[in-house]
This record gives structure tokens, sequence and C-alpha cells, in this order.
């Protein structure tokens, strides 16, 4: 299981970059030829991230409680990121859509509102943050509670999830699985 799981990772991220590669233009300046780098709701299976992340909660699963959205839709931070400026654009932008608000974000259960803030893009959108860390989707994830991001080392450095204290989870689903039963 924990092969196949990898495997299937691994199949989802080449087909992500597969996809930004072949889709996204570069402009020379750094910015992509797409007009916005967050997806908005698509009704797609899972859906996809939507324009108005506001909402931050926490949710329980295989790397413990970690942060996720409304919709409970996994969060990341990226380890590029060394203030709440992100480095995350263009075809970055594409596999890991920034979690953008329209407004001032809101925490939901033992999501601690005072870390949650936002930071402005180089495109004008507001980023939401939670301590000091810009936060991501990963176009990977297909269904709210995925987290086929974690750990990818990607565009630079690694993604990973965060607990409700806003720290990087370094740890893996295998780390956290019994290793009993398979598909």
């Amino acid at each position: 299981m924990t092969t196949s799981a990898r495997a299937a990772a691994a199949a989802v991220t080449v087909a992500v970059l597969a996809a930004v590669v072949g889709g996204c233009s570069d402009n020379g300046d750094g910015s992509s030829s797409s007009k916005s780098p967050t997806p908005t709701a698509s009704g797609s299976k899972g859906g996809s991230p939507s324009a108005d992340a506001g909402t931050v909660n926490s949710r329980s699963g295989k790397l413990g409680q970690i942060l996720v959205d409304g919709q409970g839709r996994t969060l990341y931070l990226f380890e590029a990121d060394t203030s709440d400026k992100s480095t995350c654009t263009g075809g970055c932008a594409k596999a890991w859509p920034p979690a953008t608000t329209t407004g001032t974000p809101k925490g939901g259960g033992g999501v601690k509102s005072d870390l949650l803030g936002t930071t402005t893009r180089d495109d004008g959108s507001k980023q939401v943050t939670y301590n000091g860390h810009p936060l991501y989707y990963f176009e990977g994830d297909q269904e709210p509670g995925d987290t086929n991001g974690q750990g990818l080392d990607q565009f630079g450095a690694k993604w990973f999830v965060l607990d409700e204290a806003g720290n990087k989870v370094e740890k893996s689903a295998e780390d956290s699985s019994s290793g009993g039963g398979g598909y």
C-alpha cells in the first residue's frame, strides 16, 4: 500500500507538472499568461480551491490535526517562503494555488484567530497567512482531506501541511499508518 500510495502521488504530481508546463506561458517577467493564479470553484470532482478561502479550520487525519479551508481542503506552507511574502508565482501558483480571500480570514475549530492574517500578492490579491506562512492548496489533492502534496520537493523547496500552532508537520501519512490492510 505504501508503494502504491507513493506511485499514485508521483503520477498526480507528474500530471500536474505536465499540465503546468504544457498550458502555461511565461511572459518573461516572472508572470504567467493566465489571468488568475487562483482557480474558482468548478464543480469538478473534489472541486478546485475557491477564490475565497476566508475560513481556516482544523481537521484530524493521518498527519494529526492539520489546517484545512472551510470546505475541508488541505492547506500547505512552502519552505521557500521565509517571510509572509509569497515566492510561489507563475507555474508554481498553477500547481500550488494560493489560498486567497476578499475579506478578513476567520478561524474555526482549534485554529488560533490571532495567527491568521493576509499578505498582498504581486497581482494585488490577498493571500491568507497562518503564523506568518502564506497558505496554498495542491492541485493534486482531489478530495477534501487529501494530503498528496505532503513533503513534495517542487519549485525549489518542500511543501508541508501545518498543525494548529502554525508549524510544519514533517511526518508522512505512511509514518502514521498501522501498516495493516490494503486495497
